[in-house]
């Protein structure tokens, strides 16, 4: 997600999630486009990166998380 500038400067991409657009077809139920409009806003992850940016977290921790849930995969799934 990040670009090179031709100085060597680095710029992030923001890419935007909040807007979630659902086209409704003439005639077709509202349960219908809500549902589609559920999966598409569970697919872009709103709710996980509002909920990760609820509280900080030391990037040492999440170093130490991500290592433990290695750990705990390779012990439950060994010769994958």
């Amino acid at each position: 997600m990040e670009d090179l500038l031709t100085n060597g400067q680095k710029r992030t991409k923001i890419m935007s999630e909040s807007n979630i657009i659902i086209h409704v077809k003439d005639n077709e139920a509202i349960d219908k486009a809500l549902k589609r409009f559920k999966k598409k806003f569970e697919k872009v992850g709103v709710m996980k990166r509002l909920k990760k940016g609820m509280y900080y977290k030391k990037p040492s921790i999440e170093r130490r998380e991500e290592r433990l849930k290695a750990i705990y995969k390779q012990k439950m799934y060994p010769n994958v």
